[in-house]
């Protein structure tokens, strides 16, 4: 362990560090996305439409669940423990100013018109976040009365259950993607990538040099999960990506063609190009 954990046994010991890594992976994923919808909207569009629904979508089937599922299982333990019960109550509330945005979000006309919300999104579910991995989990986990381990598994359980019910729906959602995909290509639109290799003007940049480096891979997913086919994402690193390179790859096998645009030694730059 990098830093000190304190729990009332090994087992919740464990589950606290799987539960803030958990968070981190959200986090970064929507990080990811929230910078590539701001991105797009000045540059390209068409893409940020497709990058507006995705984000919208990762909300619905991810971050969403994970709030309504805290709730049910982890909250009301923490919400018995005196020192916790307005922390918990203000949590709740939160994730009413969650849902909130999200709606606006779903409801905006435009990527233009989502923009501040999706950042507003990103910074309260990163503050949000904060609060539970230093208060909320350390609560449950130094509590003898309490098996973080028994919660956790409770909380997964019901997202598990979510996301069984959530399939036949992202099925459907995938067909007509794919059917729009497909009249976008026929209709020409190249969406940034000209088939020579070379980096276009409009493709969009995510520096993570200044992210953190909790939530750096998972920025760096969801961003690549929000760009659509035909088009492409410059990643610039302070040093030569090769660890994150093998996870791509192993995370969504052949999608993303990879070109080295710049090697060091003060930045690497990497075109990714989506299949």
């Amino acid at each position: 362990m990098s830093v000190l954990t304190l729990a009332s046994d090994p087992q919740d010991a464990a589950a606290l560090e799987l539960a803030e890594a958990h968070h981190a992976r959200l986090a970064g994923e929507l990080a990811g996305r929230v910078t590539m919808l701001l991105t797009a909207v000045d540059r390209d569009p068409s893409a940020a439409e497709k990058i507006h629904a995705g984000l919208v979508a990762f909300c619905g089937s991810a971050l969403l669940p994970h709030a309504a599922a805290e709730e049910a299982a982890l909250y009301p333990a923490a919400h018995r423990m005196p020192e916790a019960r307005l922390l918990i109550e203000g949590l709740i509330g939160e994730h009413r100013c969650l849902t909130a945005l999200v709606d606006a979000l779903r409801a905006a006309p435009a990527p233009a018109d989502a923009a501040a919300d999706a950042r507003a999104l990103q910074v309260l579910f990163e503050e949000h976040l904060a609060k539970e991995n230093g208060l909320v989990l350390p609560l449950l986990a130094m509590s003898p009365e309490v098996s973080l381990t028994e919660l956790l598994a409770v909380m997964h359980q019901r997202l598990a259950t979510t996301t069984s019910a959530q399939d036949a729906q992202e099925d459907q959602d995938n067909e007509e993607r794919h059917d729009m995909e497909e009249e976008f290509e026929e209709t020409g639109g190249c969406g940034g990538v000209c088939g020579c290799g070379a980096q276009d003007e409009d493709d969009p940049e995510l520096d993570v040099r200044e992210v953190p480096h909790a939530i750096r891979h998972a920025t760096v997913f969801g961003a690549l999960d929000a760009i659509p086919e035909g088009t492409a994402l410059v990643l610039i690193a302070h040093h030569d990506p090769l660890p994150l390179l093998a996870q791509i790859e192993q995370r969504r096998p052949g999608v993303f063609g990879v070109q080295y645009l710049e090697r060091g030694p003060e930045a690497w730059r990497l075109r990714f190009s989506h299949r």
